[in-house]
């Protein structure tokens, strides 16, 4: 037997809904709504069956988009995406990776609903102007305002330097030594002078309210000796993964030229529940 289109896919339409959502836990529902219509579709009226798979979940991710939305003007405190245990696999396709990157992710909440669906589908997944139209209802010519709009944008925000696989590891394991030290000194000597901490409680756990400036203020937060510091790889890049007094914080990190320039540390529990598998992810 031929196996079903949508399972064949299914890697690939989890990455289309996680980066137009930010949140695994809303992407699999987006998927169990998706496979309900796949499951009424005469497949033999289907020409391609991945297109028709992703115009599904577009849909359903734009319906769901545009509900979370509303909800995300009250979470309480900073929102950052929920953070996905990855295998170092994923960072071999860079484009991938950075297209699942906190960063990148964080940067695609400033864009509305719409503007999002088109930068992935174009941007990360490269599909023709025409397929993006029939799955987010525009013309062909809209679509193609929206992407360029959408791209200018994201490019005005994302970080201003890409650096190499190597150089962020390394970045990344000096400021995690620096964690288990504790010390000031050590965090601010990998920390950028105008580094920025965003941290995610969701007002369930610990967390700063706004975001934290400057190297002196954030190492002046981070400075305690009595957490377990693990690297882990998550959303294709080195993170951390930090404990302290039972409480478990994702810990991704922006870095240029040689010093970390942002922090995410998402603590809230609730986006804390895929760190013990590797989530699949394709193109």
């Amino acid at each position: 037997m031929t196996e079903d289109p949508y399972v064949i896919h299914r890697s690939l339409l989890f990455t289309v809904a996680y980066e137009m959502l930010g949140s695994a836990a809303d992407a699999e529902d987006v998927l169990q709504e998706s496979w309900l219509r796949w499951a009424d579709v005469d497949r033999a009226q289907v020409r391609d069956p991945r297109a028709y798979l992703v115009r599904i979940v577009t849909r359903q991710a734009l319906n769901r988009l545009r509900t979370v939305a509303r909800s995300r003007v009250d979470y309480v405190g900073e929102w950052l995406p929920e953070p996905l245990l990855t295998s170092p696999d994923v960072a071999d396709d860079v484009e991938l990776a950075e297209s699942v990157s906190i960063a990148l992710l964080t940067v695609l909440e400033t864009l509305g609903p719409t503007e999002r669906a088109v930068f992935v589908l174009r941007e990360v997944f490269e599909m023709p102007y025409g397929e993006i139209a029939g799955a987010v209802g525009k013309s062909a010519t809209a679509v193609r305002q929206i992407a360029r709009r959408a791209r200018e944008h994201v490019a005005a925000r994302r970080p201003r330097t890409k650096v190499s696989r190597s150089e962020q590891q390394l970045v990344v394991e000096r400021f995690l030594a620096a964690l288990r030290t504790g010390q000031v000194q050590d965090l601010m000597e990998v920390m950028a002078p105008d580094v920025v901490l965003i941290a995610d409680g969701g007002g369930v756990a610990a967390a700063a309210p706004a975001p934290v400036h400057g190297a002196q203020l954030v190492a002046a937060l981070l400075a305690r000796p009595d957490r377990t510091v693990s690297t882990v790889w998550l959303n294709g890049a080195p993170a951390g993964r930090v404990e302290v007094d039972g409480q478990v914080a994702a810990v991704s990190l922006v870095v240029e030229d040689g010093r970390v320039t942002r922090i995410h540390a998402v603590v809230n529990p609730r986006k804390l529940t895929r760190l013990d598998e590797p989530a699949e992810l394709a193109r």
